[in-house]
């Protein structure tokens, strides 16, 4: 095949080439997920992993891969090819860093990038992203007050050089984490993927007789790009601006964002939100676009594969300093739990121009971090992942405990306590805690953990929505709050909170908002969910005017 320029590529031949590319991206995801140490890949699924052209463009990401990870790989890359350029490198040399400002935000995500070399010259990149066990510090949390306490910060350095590993980098690294064979064993899986991927790239394109992927990325881009820029102009051009309020960690925060819509782009700019805080709920600038970035493009073109193509038309702005842009030595460990609103608000923001592809506000998820001691008297440190209810879209209610905008998988109770040594006392659905409306928001959750270790144990908490509620589209009602409480007393959802043996953390998930009128909502469905214990019999007649 001619590979010298994109007209040459038709229409048949790119859709075939595309889907292998991103079913390739799909192999290399397997390989690291089946390959890693730790729940947070292997069961949570906290990763992405994509091929980049020659320069650095995102040609094919993974069907599974967390929104925080969307448009980060290409910015990672072209900051590590500044490092170390492309005419230095080696086959087999493998280039990390876990910088929050270089990477993906803070300090527990590592960035893997491979070049992929063809008849002695750089074809492509392998890129992976996953979410450490743990690295030093103070532990994954919100509330650290400088990045310095955060843990083990790596530059941009080759932890492999054409196939020989730094034993040192190794070292440093093991040093300084709670669970070295876990850090150290999820690195290693994203060396392996990064392998397979190496090796699948060059395989498509003995396939397909190509020499580069120079026409190729720039056919997949311009499609992804064209369809984009198509569906922006059916949106009515305008200036649409929002703000909430946010639990902070001391106090409130207030994000802004002011929308441009001109025929066929958009632009989001974050000028008036507030500015940093000494906890760890800063959000670096690299992640505020990757939110952006899910947000239009989970209103626009939800099924097209992600590639740069798509994000082309999409620019971000954030004053520097300002919570959403934040820059060293602030603290951005539990960067998600501020910056997850971003979506929200601007799904606020175009709630008037495009009502019916808008989403009421979701409970979110919820982390916590353990760390402790096992009964055998094995150190650990395990992520445990809960969510509130999902936010009521037109037509559609929101589902019970459904995380958004983040789509990580919850660790199965088993493993969790085999791995822990604590015991999930119970679970349950929390009626009433989903918004009424015509459509319903999605319900909370009660979890209970134990402390069975025999040991004293440690949270960190990045909890929110305590004080402000999922809120409710065109006359939708709010859904309920989170809390976080220890022996019944409620504790810190973002503070460091130490459980004693036998001791019982409760975790109370927030409800996902409704969307319309709960008067309108049909009567049989009123009916099936009192049935089905989602809503009670007196906030049925309350808030629906039921009279069953």
């Amino acid at each position: 095949m001619n590979d010298h320029t994109s007209q040459s590529i038709d229409a048949v031949s790119l859709g075939i080439m595309w889907d292998r590319l991103v079913a390739l991206t799909d192999e290399i995801v397997s390989t690291l997920v089946r390959s890693s140490f730790s729940t947070i890949v292997y069961e949570s699924y906290d990763l992405t992993c994509c091929v980049l052209d020659a320069e650095t463009n995102t040609i094919a990401q993974g069907t599974f891969g967390i929104p925080a990870f969307i448009g980060s790989a290409p910015v990672t890359a072209r900051h590590m090819l500044k490092r170390f350029p492309p005419e230095t490198l080696s086959d087999g040399d493998i280039i990390v860093t876990n910088d929050p400002w270089l990477g993906t935000g803070h300090l527990f995500d590592i960035t893997v990038m491979r070049p992929v070399f063809r008849k002695g010259r750089i074809v492509a990149y392998c890129v992976s992203i996953t979410h450490l066990p743990d690295i030093g510090g103070a532990g994954f949390g919100s509330s650290a007050t400088e990045v310095y306490a955060e843990g083990l910060r790596l530059p941009i350095l080759k932890l492999y050089e054409a196939g020989r590993l730094n034993d040192l980098v190794v070292e440093i690294i093991r040093t300084n984490v709670r669970v070295p064979e876990q850090t150290m064993g999820d690195i290693m899986a994203n060396v392996a993927c990064s392998e397979v991927g190496a090796r699948e790239v060059n395989a498509f394109m003995d396939e397909y007789g190509l020499d580069s992927l120079t026409a190729l990325s720039a056919a997949i881009r311009g499609q992804s790009e064209d369809r984009m820029r198509a569906r922006l102009r059916e949106m009515t051009d305008g200036v649409y601006q929002n703000r909430i309020k946010v639990e902070g960690f001391a106090e409130d925060v207030e994000l802004a964002v002011t929308l441009t819509k001109s025929g066929d782009t958009v632009t989001a700019d974050f000028d008036g939100t507030t500015g940093m805080v000494r906890a760890g709920v800063n959000v670096p600038f690299c992640y505020t676009n990757a939110m952006v970035l899910h947000a239009i493009k989970s209103l626009t073109l939800p099924n097209i594969p992600n590639n740069q193509g798509s994000a082309a038309p999409i620019v971000t702005k954030a004053p520097p300093g300002c919570i959403l842009n934040a820059l060293p030595p602030y603290p951005t460990g539990g960067r998600h739990a501020m910056g997850h609103f971003i979506t929200p608000l601007i799904y606020g923001a175009l709630a008037g121009a495009t009502p019916d592809t808008v989403q009421a506000d979701s409970g979110m998820m919820n982390l916590l971090t353990f760390q402790g001691t096992r009964r055998d008297g094995r150190a650990f440190t395990a992520l445990y992942f809960a969510s509130g209810g999902y936010g009521a879209l037109r037509d559609l209610d929101g589902w019970s405990t459904l995380p958004h905008p983040s789509n990580m998988a919850v660790v199965p109770v088993e493993v969790w306590e085999a791995l822990t040594h604590t015991t999930i006392v119970g679970k349950r659905l929390l009626p009433d805690s989903g918004g009424a409306g015509r459509w319903r928001g999605g319900l909370g959750q009660v979890v209970d953990v134990r402390n069975d270790t025999g040991h004293p144990l440690v949270t960190l908490g990045m909890g929110n929505r305590t004080v402000h509620p999922a809120r409710g589209l065109f006359g939708g009602h709010d859904g309920t709050l989170r809390r976080h409480e220890l022996a019944g007393q409620v504790v810190h959802a973002k503070g460091r909170v130490e459980i004693e043996p036998g001791a019982i953390m409760r975790l109370v998930e927030a409800g996902g908002a409704g969307f319309g009128d709960p008067r309108e909502r049909d009567r049989l469905a009123v009916a099936a969910d009192v049935t089905n214990g989602f809503v009670t019999t007196d906030a049925a007649r309350r808030d629906y005017g039921w009279t069953g």
